[in-house]
């Protein structure tokens, strides 16, 4: 009875470690993509605000602009920046999102500071970790091929 009773219980256990193992995972891609055994990894979200600047030039503000753009492109192309986009107007002047693919604060400040917008305090910043599905990393190709005019 005890030896049945011990079958029993190591079955059990056995068939709990089964249905914990997901039968779809890929490990060279976990791999490729940093993920941990969830298929999780920590990242930087930046929240980028409205900035102090009182310059009104159109010419400067368009000029910045276009270069917040030019900036968004280069650092997506390089694998830093996963995914970026802008808010709705909102009472919390929040004008939109980064998303880097690093772990790192100082590194994503040193990658967020490169934007003409925040150099030109038309945007200000903060930064936080996130934890987030590694597949994240896979949006920018999705979104290329989705996507029909470039910004």
């Amino acid at each position: 009875m005890k030896t049945l009773m011990l079958t029993c219980i190591a079955a059990l256990i056995f068939f709990c470690q089964l249905q914990a193992q997901n039968n779809n995972y890929d490990s060279a891609l976990a791999k490729k993509l940093q993920a941990d055994d969830h298929g999780m990894k920590m990242y930087v979200l930046a929240i980028l605000k409205k900035g102090t600047s009182t310059n009104t030039s159109k010419a400067a503000r368009s000029a910045a602009f276009k270069g917040h753009m030019a900036n968004i492109n280069q650092l997506a192309s390089e694998n830093k920046l996963v995914v970026a986009g802008p808010f709705e107007e909102n009472d919390k002047h929040y004008e939109g999102i980064f998303i880097f693919n690093t772990a790192d604060l100082d590194e994503a400040k040193k990658w967020v500071s490169l934007d003409p917008a925040i150099q030109a305090k038309y945007l200000d910043f903060e930064l936080l970790q996130w934890y987030c599905t590694a597949a994240l990393q896979e949006i920018p190709g999705l979104h290329n091929k989705l996507m029909k005019k470039v910004f």
